[in-house]
């Protein structure tokens, strides 16, 4: 049952007392008491079929909250048997239980086919430089321990200078700022931070 002190009071279906409390199911019947409720159960069950609102209420439906939208991003990926990055699309999918503010899944499983990708995310850039846009970097650790090939796109652009080799698949997003709250593209002008990254990785 429920109750509202706002409410015009309606007498009771059983007793005729005034009363501001109504079935909770149909919101048709009048009830003082959930005694009364029960005790008339039998006969109002009949006609307790689906929620009316009272006459005296008017009822907003809103509408069913939207099913976020899945977004594309510009992605690099280096892929260890090309020469060069490739520039990438990777859609990245919003959460739908995370508080707001919350940065998309990314969806990478077709990127990385051997098993579960790790990340880390790159917040400092050449000489120490904090970056304004973070990289998200994904990558196999599969491939870095069991010395898979040498990932030839990062030999190439360390100039094989970096103290551990990459192997295996590394796709890097970037963020849309400090906050880390959602994906921006990433292009070539990230590829500077990237090979720092790569050459200081032991």
């Amino acid at each position: 049952m429920n109750g509202n002190s706002s409410i015009i009071h309606h007498p009771c279906t059983l007793c005729c007392r005034p009363t501001s409390m109504w079935c909770s199911r149909c919101q048709n019947a009048w009830y003082c008491s959930p005694e009364h409720l029960q005790s008339d159960w039998p006969r109002h069950r009949k006609e307790c079929l689906a929620p009316t609102p009272p006459p005296s209420h008017v009822t907003i439906q809103t509408p069913p909250p939207a099913i976020p939208e899945i977004i594309a991003v510009s992605a690099i990926l280096f892929v260890p048997n090309q020469e060069r990055p490739q520039i990438v699309s990777v859609n990245c999918q919003p959460t739908r239980s995370a508080q707001p503010g919350s940065c998309p899944s990314p969806m990478i499983r077709d990127f990385f086919l051997e098993s579960q990708p790790q990340s880390i995310v790159l917040t400092q850039g050449l000489n120490s430089e904090p970056l304004r846009f973070p990289l998200h970097l994904f990558y196999c650790p599969i491939s870095l321990s069991r010395g898979s090939p040498v990932n030839r796109a990062i030999y190439r652009i360390t100039s094989g200078a970096a103290a551990k080799a990459w192997s295996g698949p590394v796709l890097v997003l970037k963020f849309n700022g400090s906050r880390r709250q959602n994906y921006s593209d990433a292009g070539t002008n990230d590829l500077p931070a990237l090979s720092a990254y790569f050459l200081a990785y032991k």
